[in-house]
């Protein structure tokens, strides 16, 4: 049940607004993807490419949250999208982890982003950037000041996160599926060349990171904590990003049907998508060992590296 929480909690969805086909026909790609990228401003407007709010403009992301997958960065998103000074795009943009996206240039992922102040922080979220090879350099590239946001949790329920997610992919699209030991066993042995697995080794991917940037440009949110008690976490970030701090206790309440915390801004209350939180399967006691002992040592690897420790297995 705890897992199953967890995963609800961690994958909140932006609301979207449907584009006339007519205006999708007659639309170049970049057009498309722009409408999509859109903006979940504090005020619930989505502005599309042709809105332009007096006084704003596209900028580059002074912040970006880099990862992790299933780590609870639409929830992070969504969560700061309640700032006033903040503004995040809406979808995943991928350009610095995707070349045939990289190699359209900077303008192009500029025009990409929200319409902000000049008051106001951009923030993406791609969570393929923490494991990708290029994306540390490609970033330092851009901005080599900038300040990046990593949210994580226990390595192992974010292997088994990744599966479910996969999973119900799966079996939307009529494929064949195997149970979480099968993947995760193989030939009585834990298979680490899995990529979900691959994914939770953070001091591995960390690394990468701190070649190019100093650990003071990174904050790490608890992924754990920000189900639990968001508030803590988010005023961390907020101070991280030298923020006024505008997110209070009242911008949360607890969704008793649904068992978590749900956010309250600008009159509208906003939880969880009714396709997320699908429940986790329940895996054998003997391969979560498994797990939890392989990532032992890869966990206490990454507390040295950032100074920080958390309650993982």
């Amino acid at each position: 049940m705890a897992i199953l929480l967890v995963s609800a909690l961690l994958l909140l969805t932006p609301s979207q607004v449907a584009p006339d086909d007519h205006l999708l026909k007659n639309a170049s790609n970049v057009d498309v993807l722009k409408f999509e990228v859109g903006v979940l401003s504090n005020t619930s407007e989505h502005y599309s490419t042709q809105v332009q709010p007096p006084g704003t403009s596209h900028h580059i992301p002074q912040t970006i949250i880099v990862g992790v997958r299933k780590g609870g960065t639409r929830a992070l998103l969504e969560m700061l999208d309640i700032h006033p000074n903040i503004v995040v795009a809406a979808t995943e943009v991928h350009f610095f982890d995707w070349d045939e996206n990289y190699v359209k240039g900077i303008e192009w992922y500029r025009n990409l982003m929200p319409f902000s102040y000049e008051n106001q922080i951009t923030i993406e979220k791609t969570p393929g950037y923490f494991t990708s090879l290029h994306a540390p350099e490609r970033i330092h590239n851009m901005n080599s000041s900038i300040k990046l946001l990593i949210i994580l949790r226990d390595p192992t329920e974010r292997v088994i996160s990744d599966y479910t997610q996969v999973y119900y992919n799966r079996l939307e699209n009529r494929k064949s599926v195997q149970r979480f030991e099968d993947i995760v066993i193989k030939n009585g042995a834990l298979n680490t060349k899995y990529k979900a697995i691959q994914r939770s080794l953070y001091d591995m991917h960390m690394e990468r990171w701190l070649k190019y940037f100093n650990l003071d440009q990174i904050h790490i949110v608890d992924g754990n904590t920000l189900i639990k008690r968001p508030l803590k976490e988010l005023q961390k970030v907020e101070r991280f990003l030298n923020l006024p701090p505008k997110i209070v206790s009242s911008n949360f309440y607890f969704n008793q049907t649904k068992g978590f915390y749900c956010i309250r801004s600008d009159g509208r209350e906003r939880c969880l998508h009714e396709s997320k939180g699908r429940p986790h399967p329940v895996v054998n006691r003997t391969v979560l060992e498994q797990l939890y002992s392989y990532f032992r040592e890869h966990n206490r690897n990454f507390y040295k590296m950032v100074n920080q420790s958390f309650d993982w297995h």
